[in-house]
């Protein structure tokens, strides 16, 4: 049992204003495996206060100084990073070698990461007899989601550190377990007091404070696009900068001269990747129409090559769903999938065979699927794979783009110069080229209603930076 019911606010681990305790569920066991406090309005006021005071100095340290910190977050990070993995097994189920090999290690990458981009990045630009150059913004609220909770976390908190930036964040409640140890990360490492500052709490509280406080210039946000307007609405009075990440329901263009057995494997094994809690996730897969029974075969191919259990055991590929409240969702899709007449290839409603509690889903596959059905709209965040069959290629592109989000997309093709043509036209902000995947270095983001801004990277310094121009400021 992790009793972390304290928060991190200005250097030391302080009790809450008001006394909320919020049990942290182990999802594959339904058993309670942490608590912490949820946090108040007071609790906000404190660790923004903090942060604010602590920008006078940060924002006034070098690259130089910058670098040497992040450059011990990493030592230290390396020290406690099983630490970091078993609490995400723990707290959303990720199966232990995805926590391992992927989860934890995004965190340490985004962070190795801002440290190389601050090596060579330029704050000042020379324009003949002017000047411009781009300054800490300020006070960061950082708002993370549980689905990729110390990526999510890292990939914003570091470039706030590398930009001499002050910040508050706010993890999930669901999924809080990895942020407090992060939070020790940075204590051991010496990040300064107030620099850095946690406070637990659920959207509608915290969230909804720290989006609306006057002493925050800006808000980053990770999470669905429901919630990522509210907290549009609540800054907007304040006039701060807001950047979102938020759902996506991702196309995967399957070309005919594709290897479509190859394909479709890669397309659904990449759907069933974190139980299909990814954002980006290739969750509608284009086919075309010929084809269709060929993919569905490869499909539940790819499903019977799932092992979903225990997270604990290496052999599982698969894990729960992060909670009841997800479970019942997706749940509900699925069901809502069956009612208006697509497909079941595989899958369907209830929990995989022999298991009898957590929340455990099977890998589902749909086919036949319409693009207009709720199965090809809505973000499911579950394993959840639906195949829509196209007729030509400008066909398939229109499907692809026929969608409210635009956070990613895949095409799948024999010709790489037919693929780079396709790839141009879909409206995303990320496109991935038979089964291609970049590193931190690229930039992650989306078109329409999966947001704005950008993160990882180079890119991902941009949003927390003012740009100021210093007119005459060579002349003599």
């Amino acid at each position: 049992m992790c009793e972390y019911t304290q928060f991190y606010i200005n250097g030391v681990w302080v009790d809450p204003c008001q006394a909320q305790v919020c049990d942290v569920i182990n999802p594959a066991n339904e058993q309670v495996v942490g608590r912490i406090s949820l946090g108040s309005d007071a609790d906000v006021d404190r660790a923004v206060a903090a942060a604010k005071h602590a920008f006078e100095s940060y924002s006034e340290w070098s690259v130089e100084q910058r670098m040497a910190l992040l450059r011990r977050i990493v030592e230290v990070y390396q020290a406690r990073y099983g630490d970091v993995a078993e609490a995400i097994r723990l707290e959303m189920g990720a199966p232990a070698t995805l926590a391992v090999e992927a989860q934890a290690g995004a965190g340490l990458a985004h962070i190795a990461e801002a440290l190389n981009v601050l090596q060579t990045y330029a704050f000042e630009e020379d324009h003949g007899e002017h000047k411009v150059v781009k300054e800490p913004i300020g006070v960061c609220a950082l708002i993370t989601p549980w689905n990729w909770p110390v990526n999510q976390i890292a990939c914003k908190v570091a470039p706030v550190l590398a930009t001499g930036c002050t910040m508050v964040l706010k993890p999930s409640e669901v999924a809080p377990l990895s942020a407090v140890i992060f939070a020790e990360i940075l204590h051991e490492a010496g990040v300064p007091a107030g620099v850095f500052n946690l406070v637990n709490g659920d959207g509608a509280g915290v969230g909804t404070a720290l989006s609306k406080h006057p002493d925050v210039d800006l808000v980053s946000f990770t999470g669905s696009t429901r919630a990522g307007t509210l907290i549009a609405q609540n800054a907007a009075p304040t006039v701060k900068r807001v950047t979102q990440e938020l759902g996506g329901k991702s196309p995967n263009i399957i070309l005919p001269d594709a290897n479509i057995q190859e394909a479709v494997i890669r397309g659904a094994m990449h759907m069933f990747h974190n139980t299909g809690q990814s954002c980006n996730a290739p969750s509608r897969m284009l086919v075309h129409r010929d084809q269709v029974a060929e993919a569905e075969a490869a499909a539940v191919m790819a499903a019977e090559m799932v092992v979903v259990g225990d997270p604990a055991d290496e052999a599982t590929s698969m894990g729960p769903l992060v909670s009841q409240v997800q479970f019942d969702r997706v749940q509900g899709l699925i069901a809502k999938g069956i009612e208006e007449g697509a497909k079941l290839v595989c899958g369907g409603l209830g929990r995989p065979e022999g298991l009898t509690s957590g929340y455990f889903v099977k890998p589902t596959v749909f086919s036949d699927v319409a693009n207009e059905m709720t199965v090809a709209r809505e973000e499911i965040f579950g394993p959840v794979l639906v195949i829509i069959p196209y007729d030509t290629e400008d066909d398939a592109i229109r499907i692809a783009n026929d969608t409210n989000y635009g956070l990613a997309g895949y095409v799948q093709s024999g010709d790489l110069d037919r693929a780079r043509r396709v790839a141009r036209k879909i409206r995303a902000g990320n496109v991935k080229i038979n089964g291609a995947s970049g590193g931190p270095n690229i930039p992650f983001g989306g078109y329409k209603q999966s947001g704005n801004g950008r993160e990882w990277g180079a890119h991902g310094f941009t949003d927390y930076l003012e740009i100021k121009a210093i007119e005459g400021f060579a002349t003599t």
